[in-house]
């Protein structure tokens, strides 16, 4: 059994549409490394809220159909393995400005993050820059098939 199969799916909110914020639903590892961002950006006087944690497939398809997103299925978000982290600014959410900050500290914290996707030296089509994730890309078709999910010890940069 996983974090996914024992906690997440039984959780109430598995098919909602709305948006989940709640820490509680990113893996514990995940959830640890997401913590200790939010405090290392506070020690550089950014103050960081976590916006989304889990995604269901119906908010992926709401979010799409809305244009908010390029990606029809849901990826990492819904195997609690990801979290998106917004600058707060006078108590509201804020996506505006540079957020390659984020790099160092998803590193520091064995995080993927979305700028990169854990790969600096090729361009991108996709980048998602308030996005963190605790799965490299080369493993996500093994978790989105449901054959695999990261053990407590796995270490993403480390393929």
């Amino acid at each position: 059994m996983s974090f996914y199969t024992d906690v997440i799916q039984s959780d109430p909110r598995f098919s909602s549409a709305g948006r989940v914020n709640d820490l509680a639903l990113l893996e514990p590892a995940t959830r640890a490394a997401v913590e200790q961002i939010v405090l290392a950006a506070a020690a550089q006087h950014l103050t960081l809220i976590p916006f989304e944690t889990y995604r269901s497939q119906q908010r992926q398809q709401l979010l799409f159909d809305q244009g908010a997103t390029k990606l029809r299925t849901v990826g990492v978000h819904h195997f609690g393995l990801a979290c998106d982290l917004v600058k707060s600014i006078g108590g509201e959410p804020s996506w505006k400005g540079d957020f390659s900050f984020l790099k160092a500290l998803a590193e520091q914290n064995g995080l993927i993050w979305g700028g990169d996707w854990g790969n600096g030296h090729i361009v991108h089509s996709f980048v998602d820059a308030d996005h963190v994730q605790r799965i490299n890309v080369a493993d996500q078709s093994r978790l989105f098939n449901l054959s695999w999910y990261p053990e407590p010890e796995y270490r993403p940069d480390i393929a």
